[in-house]
């Protein structure tokens, strides 16, 4: 029995090893994503803005409402993607799911995580954070966006960006769609303690101290990211509001009108829109 503890004992261990090693390239796997090769903006009047910070330059796309004669400064989304994407796709295969901010009067800006696509540096919560934090300082001296307006959304991954930039910035309200709670509540489905998370993102205790409104979105059959969380993400809010649907993490087909009617009231209710 001795034995067999033992050689079990070392198998777990060797187990939280490889883990260990490898988290980052699990939390982001931006090597198994295809690299663009040029900026699809050719049909937006988009700006590109490279963040400058302490291991190099970052990409951002800075898109000004679609709505004729929006009244200046705009009310500003920043936007943080999943894990497995890049900003490129919020403008293809999410354009009509996640870009319909444009069309209520307010400014989106995507902020690219260090070391994916065309950026430079390493994705760890600390350039996470970094690049997030002075992307947030550069777009409020912007004449034409309302610093007291600024909202944060992040799919996925993406929560846990602006839930550390919400740690260091104020915004107006927050979306956290389809987020976890913390990385070392995620390690613990896999058996692994938290002391080896190397990236905490601790969205949960954020979500606790943020003052302003935040609407989690999550489905009930994700097997990515469990419903739990979402939930106790919106149970943790001080002013918090959540919809839920009958979904996993990637197959969302709401009715995409409804949904947006629903977004569109919370922001409403969060002082976002006027």
């Amino acid at each position: 029995m001795t034995t067999i503890f033992l050689g079990l004992a070392g198998i777990y261990v060797a187990y939280c090893g490889i883990l260990f090693a490898n988290q980052r390239s699990m939390m982001f796997p931006r090597d198994k994503i295809p690299k663009p090769t040029e900026i699809s903006l050719e049909t937006f009047d988009a700006e590109v803005v490279q963040i400058k910070t302490s291991f190099g330059q970052v990409e951002s796309w800075f898109f000004p409402p679609k709505v004729s004669g929006s009244p200046k400064p705009y009310p500003t989304v920043i936007i943080a993607h999943g894990n497995a994407e890049l900003i490129d796709d919020y403008t293809q295969t999410y354009l009509e799911n996640f870009m319909r901010f444009l069309d209520f009067g307010m400014a989106v800006y995507l902020v690219e995580y260090p070391g994916y696509g065309r950026s430079q540096g390493e994705p760890t919560k600390k350039t996470v954070t970094e690049t997030f934090v002075a992307a947030y300082d550069a777009l409020v001296l912007r004449p034409d966006v309302d610093k007291e307006r600024i909202l944060f959304f992040g799919r996925s991954l993406g929560g846990a960006a602006v839930c550390a930039l919400a740690s260091k910035r104020p915004s107006k309200a927050m979306i956290l769609f389809t987020t976890f709670t913390s990385v070392g509540d995620m390690a613990t489905t896999y058996m692994v303690p938290k002391i080896f998370i190397r990236d905490p993102f601790d969205n949960l205790a954020v979500v606790k101290s943020y003052p302003g409104p935040i609407l989690v979105i999550h489905g009930t059959e994700d097997r990515v990211i469990p419903y739990s969380q979402g939930l106790r993400l919106f149970h943790g809010a001080q002013n918090g509001t959540m919809i839920t649907y009958a979904c996993g993490h990637n197959d969302w087909q709401p009715d995409w009108e409804n949904h947006w009617d629903r977004v569109t009231d919370f922001m409403n209710a969060a002082g976002v829109l006027k």
